[in-house]
């Protein structure tokens, strides 16, 4: 049976391409192919939503909530336009239920944009007319996330609001008196902690023109080029297909959203190259899983959280990014250490240097895609906003892009293709933005974050380690299924204010809650970045999943190290810091040799306990634990140096 795959498409048993966007569909659901006038309807109304964005982002934005309608009006319409109620309708046309939701959701933003000093001025009094468009906005919030995005992320909204409404029957703390529906709609349509609160502000803000960013980034060739990188730089060494997947995983993370979509993306050609290398077809599913699943935690973008967390704790964008760097190197060193010592292992040859791309050639042709990258960095490092910064770094990539090749070019055309697809790709993520509000108003109407918090301290007895695993037990379960934004939402304002209470910063708390729910993507049985890996490796999804979790476990212990060493947080003197990295290095590299039994050589038993045991003795930093973690690495190194330098001997 004979194998075929190019760049664009994926390998399938019968030799044909699976084309990624078929793939995408089957992962994330179906949108609609329209045509005719309702096409052009669908068109011009992305433009519009990226124009406007583009314009408030050089000119300034609205008030908050004028510019969270204004941005809602035109996701929340596309939404209905573009998905189908239910999978089998057609996908050629718009059913007239869904004009008429488009029409309601359209009543309800504009009824804010037109009418809002009015309701401002009945403070909080509401009547008739907000109750019901409360009702009709929620509903049609649940009903268009669960369309694009499918049901668990509305199923926890919808337990929310019947918590808020019958909070009496509740036990223990948990309990509250209850909102009637004329109290809880309006207070979730029309305050700015309900569907217009934070995180659909953050998306208004910032996530669009991200996305925006994105899309262009995309037109212009850099996922490509951010491949052929990758591959031109790893493909030579030990492990090379492996490595070239993780590096390309992590550059496509630093501007992706979704980490199935990464996954898709890198894998449709990094699995086929692994699977040629020798690596079996679910670890190669694994590391590319894992490795789009740690892209939600690289900097600058992860996964749109890192803006809504620079809301959340009141500081600057940049100071998180350069907080989560560090961690997200970390991750990312450990998967390609995995896969190093894998090959090592299955004494895999190296990959045939005369069939991989020349770093020269590849930086000939793309290097200035890199120009827009490096802008946005050094924009954001002097202190601009983010959405001033993305706005020229997006105007300086239509300019380089002239200097690719012609397909590269952004000509009229693919600028107008380039911000109706940026809109479109946008939908999603304003979606789960707007759902999370509901939850996080229902979080602050009926103060239920004080009493999971309560319930945290409680359980754990007051011992941090405790309440750290339950933290993370937490945050798994809630981010089983959900996008990266929404996992950072629910599982920070519930689980993040308990760890405050123990002495955690709140910088630590916010990212070791984001760190395990962005994990949800590789525990099965609901690991969405697996399920796209493995689709693509043609390996069986479970045992992908398993593996995956192997691959990231380092995952599990980069939030521990940082939670016991701020220092790893770049928070504190240079000293300390370059320590604090170093330890946290070898101890991550000892723990990745344990896990596949392998270092210069392969280990036996006892030297596996010692590997293992050395990033539980640089979790927390002490000089005497650190050093016996080091000693432990050298010993074992040395070791099997001398071992192997005698079986040299004896063959000679």
């Amino acid at each position: 049976m004979s194998e075929t795959m190019d760049r664009n498409g994926v390998l399938n048993p019968e030799g044909g391409a699976v084309n990624e966007e078929a793939l995408l569909e089957k992962m994330e659901g179906p949108k609609r192919r329209l045509t005719g006038w309702s096409s052009l309807l669908v068109c011009g109304l992305a433009l519009a939503a990226s124009l406007f964005h583009l314009y408030t982002a050089a000119f300034g934005q609205l008030a908050a909530m004028y510019q969270r309608s204004w941005h809602w009006l035109f996701m929340g319409v596309l939404l209905f336009l573009r998905y189908p109620m239910f999978r089998s309708r057609p996908k050629d046309k718009v059913d007239i239920w869904d004009w008429a939701f488009a029409a309601l959701m359209a009543i309800g933003c504009l009824n804010i944009i037109f009418n809002w000093d009015a309701i401002a001025m009945r403070e909080g009094a509401a009547i008739t007319s907000d109750v019901v468009l409360g009702i009709i906005m929620t509903f049609l919030v649940l009903e268009g996330v669960r369309r694009s995005m499918g049901w668990p992320l509305p199923i926890m909204a919808i337990i929310a609001i019947i918590y808020a409404l019958y909070g009496r029957y509740f036990p223990g703390m948990l309990a509250h008196r209850g909102f009637t529906v004329d109290e809880l709609a309006p207070f979730l349509y029309l305050r700015t902690d309900g569907i217009f609160g934070v995180p659909l502000g953050v998306s208004a803000s910032f996530i669009f023109l991200f996305v925006l960013f994105g899309a262009f980034l995309n037109t212009s060739g850099a996922g490509q080029f951010f491949i052929d990188l990758a591959v031109a730089l790893t493909g030579r060494s030990q492990g090379g297909a492996g490595k070239a997947a993780v590096v390309a995983s992590a550059l496509m993370g630093t501007v992706s959203g979704s980490s199935v979509a990464n996954a898709v993306t890198t894998g449709a050609f990094t699995i086929p190259l692994m699977k040629q290398g020798g690596y079996k077809a679910e670890f190669a599913g694994a590391v590319v899983a894992a490795a789009s699943t740690g892209g939600q935690v690289m900097p600058p973008v992860m996964g749109a959280a890192a803006f809504i967390m620079a809301q959340f704790l009141g500081i600057s964008y940049w100071d998180i990014v350069v907080a989560a760097a560090i961690p997200a190197l970390l991750y990312f060193i450990s998967i390609i250490a995995m896969v190093h010592f894998r090959a090592g292992k299955r004494r895999m040859k190296r990959l045939d240097a005369s069939a991989l791309p020349k770093i020269g050639a590849i930086m000939r042709t793309g290097w200035f895609l890199l120009l827009p990258i490096l802008t946005l960095i050094v924009f954001l490092a002097y202190g601009y906003s983010p959405t001033l910064a993305v706005f020229y770094s997006i105007l300086l990539l239509i300019a380089v892009s002239w200097l690719g090749k012609p397909e590269q070019r952004m000509t009229p055309k693919r600028i107008l293709e380039t911000l109706i697809e940026g809109a479109l790709s946008a939908i999603e993520v304003a979606a789960a933005c707007a759902c999370s509000g509901i939850m996080i108003g229902v979080i602050g109407i009926t103060g239920v974050g004080l009493s999971f918090s309560s319930y945290v301290l409680s359980l754990s007895g007051g011992i941090l380690p405790m309440a750290l695993f339950l933290t993370m037990i937490g945050s798994i379960i809630l981010g089983m299924g959900v996008p990266t934004t929404a996992q950072y939402i629910i599982t920070s304002t519930l689980a993040a204010p308990a760890l405050a209470q123990m002495g955690v910063p709140m910088m630590s708390a916010h990212l070791f809650c984001l760190y395990f729910g962005v994990l949800a993507d590789v525990t099965p049985p609901v690991a969405l970045a697996t399920y796209a890996a493995a689709g693509i490796a043609r390996a069986k999804a479970l045992k992908t999943g398993f593996t995956a979790l192997v691959v990231a476990v380092a995952g599990f212990i980069v939030p521990y190290m940082f939670v016991y060493n701020p220092y790893l947080l770049l928070q504190g003197d240079v000293l300390h810091i370059v320590l604090g990295c170093a330890t946290a290095l070898l101890g991550i590299i000892g723990l990745a040799s344990a896990v596949q039994g392998f270092l210069i050589d392969d280990l036996n038993i006892l030297e596996r306990l010692l590997l293992l045991s050395i990033p539980f003795l640089i979790l927390y930093p002490s000089l005497v634990a650190n050093c016996v973690g080091m000693v432990f690495l050298v010993a074992v190194y040395i070791k099997q140096k001398v071992w192997m330098r005698r079986k040299e001997a004896q063959v000679l």
